[in-house]
């Protein structure tokens, strides 16, 4: 993997592919290559590194036709070498996904003579198509016969030199979509990388098949029957993923999270109820009679729905649990019919949340709901209902304001799942709703505590190590905040719910040990100052994020920053805010990538 950009046109596209590229490099990428029609034959030209000596390469070079990657690699090294497009004969490859039965594959066409020059998975499929096209003179037929042989996750782009002004694209399992602009049509694996040319696209289903030519596209299923999927108008434009004023992405997404909160929160309306319609139109079927909630997703968003299982317990009195979905469908579970099945995904296109979703469904557990920030993705559509956070794209591969938009809808499914469990009262709820919807002003204040934070991270730059400490419904964001310092400032850093640290995390802690610690005014306060004292009595240096009304005093080796105010049950969103700035400053001063930190990738389609 990481991103496809393919273009068939009236006019050049190798400015579309290159621009393209630059929209994909958030996904994380270690390589970068393209492939045109040109002239009397085919120009492929690759490159380690990043997208911009791609494009002085490409420079002068004009074609009609042509298809482009990032690479980020999963098999065979960073390099040249193994970057796409792969050729054979006079076919070109690029390729996301993984292709498991790849071994058996390439010792089967080593043995009728194809060579390898790569160490990946993709050459086979190049190897395919060029044999098919010996028997099938045509590329679509000969793609879908090679196709045929391929076990795993794949989304493709074809071109032949024989066949200039035409590209062939393929998807199973990993996302891809077609773009129809007025010059010609065009194929990426996100919609970002194509909106400088079009906002009108196709998403491809599972199985299917497209040929692309300028005048237009024919597709086809699983089954080989032509098929008409639905044009899209994507709301998105090309300025939102443009960077502004911000010196990095993550910077203009962390400051983005007031607009992204109220835009997420905009279909409460004004009222004192939430319809429980705000899932899906059968939310009131689907959700009735439930007995439990089961929550699948990774990394940052599997924070989410740790804080919502307190949320969930707490205020809609159902029991919750939450499954790392890597992991989920590896092991032997007990279903239950009455359990809500929640996916949650930034992308929608999360490859292990995918496969543990399809797992639960094909255990008989139907009640689905995804929440998820992109309304044509494979995980929203493969469930019931659905809550679309309105977060706009997100470009840094550390998640921010998906991450805070994920605990809005996921707050809001507490107060649905509560009033339909007769556990929440009127004026309650009305209460609960004037939190939700003062959330934007509030972490709008929690933003202002920046120059402080950037302070405190000239302090971190040095370290090696780092501890975060959150009680009760805060140690999920002690876990977030650990994760964002990790991912970008390559520190270090673990999170323990505080009252772990006596059961051995306090053999860590020295005066070159930093101690982070979420501090909101809470029924854990007094407990969560009592974990402090056994750091401060071990040398530990303290830095803590209290509320206004924390009561806790700095001292020596102990700094405190207070958030404007206390806001309760979701403390959560608001205290997530300055762990974010605390990270993004720390890589600041260590030089770090911060978009796109090494060996991460943003959308990670593959297992």
């Amino acid at each position: 993997m990481c991103g496809i950009v393919a273009a068939v046109a009236r006019e050049n596209i190798v400015d579309v592919l290159i621009e393209g590229l630059k929209k994909l490099e958030y996904r994380g990428y270690d390589s970068a290559g393209l492939a045109v029609a040109a002239g009397q034959g085919m120009r492929r030209l690759r490159a380690a590194g990043r997208v911009a000596e791609l494009e002085r390469r490409a420079e002068g070079l004009q074609a009609p036709a042509g298809i482009a990657h990032t690479r980020w690699a999963t098999h065979g090294v960073p390099c040249e070498r193994n970057a796409h497009p792969h050729v054979s004969g006079g076919v070109a490859v690029v390729h996301n996904g993984i292709i498991e039965n790849h071994e058996a594959l390439r010792v089967e066409l080593q043995g009728r003579g194809y060579a390898f020059s790569s160490d990946t998975d993709t050459e086979t499929i190049a190897h395919l198509v060029e044999e098919a096209l010996q028997d099938e003179p045509d590329l679509f037929a000969a793609v879908r016969r090679a196709t045929a042989r391929l076990a795993g996750a794949y989304a493709i782009a074809v071109i032949d030199e024989r066949d200039r002004r035409r590209i062939v694209v393929a998807r199973e399992g990993s996302p891809l979509l077609l773009g129809i602009g007025e010059q010609g049509v065009y194929a990426a694996s996100d919609a970002s990388a194509l909106l400088q040319t079009t906002r009108r696209f196709i998403y491809l289903e599972n199985g299917d098949a497209a040929q692309l030519t300028a005048d237009g596209l024919h597709i086809v299923d699983a089954a080989g029957q032509a098929v008409e999927r639905p044009v899209v108008v994507s709301e998105l434009s090309a300025d939102a993923v443009d960077l502004g004023q911000y010196r990095h992405y993550m910077q203009k997404e962390i400051f983005e999270q007031p607009a992204a909160l109220a835009d997420t929160l905009e279909m409460t309306g004004l009222g004192g109820r939430i319809a429980p319609e705000v899932l899906g139109a059968e939310a009131r079927e689907v959700l009735g009679g439930i007995r439990r909630i089961l929550i699948l997703a990774c990394g940052t968003s599997s924070h989410a729905g740790l804080v919502a299982r307190y949320w969930l317990e707490e205020i809609a009195g159902i029991p919750t649990s939450v499954e790392i979905a890597s992991e989920y469908r590896y092991r032997e579970s007990v279903a239950d019919p009455d359990q809500l099945v929640v996916a949650i995904s930034q992308s929608g296109e999360t490859a292990d949340t995918l496969a543990a979703l399809r797992h639960a469904k094909a255990q008989g557990m139907t009640r689905t709901l995804a929440l998820c920030n992109v309304p044509e993705s494979a995980i929203v559509r493969e469930c019931a209902l659905r809550f679309i956070t309105r977060a706009g794209p997100e470009i840094g591969v550390a998640s921010t304001k998906a991450f805070t938009t994920q605990l809005a809808g996921l707050f809001l499914l507490t107060l649905v799942v509560a009033a339909q469990r007769g556990r929440l009262g009127e004026q309650e709820e009305s209460r609960y709703l004037r939190e939700l919807r003062h959330l934007p002003a509030a972490v709008a204040d929690a933003l202002k505590l920046e120059p402080a934070i950037a302070d405190w991270a000239r302090r971190f730059a040095d370290k090696r190590h780092a501890i975060f400490l959150g009680r009760g419904r805060h140690f999920p964001i002690a876990l977030e905040g650990a994760l964002k310092l990790k991912e970008i400032s390559y520190i270090h850093a673990e999170a323990y719910a505080a009252g772990e640290l006596k059961h051995g995390p306090l053999a860590l802690v020295d005066r070159d040990m930093p101690v982070i610690a979420v501090a909101p005014n809470d029924s854990l306060l007094e407990k969560l100052k009592s974990n402090l004292q056994e750091v401060r009595a071990r040398g530990g240096e303290l830095y803590v994020f209290a509320d206004a009304d924390s009561r806790i005093e700095e001292s020596d080796g102990v700094h405190i920053l207070h958030l404007p105010e206390h806001y309760g049950v979701l403390s959560p969103v608001l205290h997530v805010v300055p762990l974010q700035l605390l990270s993004y400053h720390v890589a600041l001063i260590k030089g770090t990538d911060v978009d796109k930190p090494r060996n991460l990738a943003k959308s990670v389609t593959v297992e």
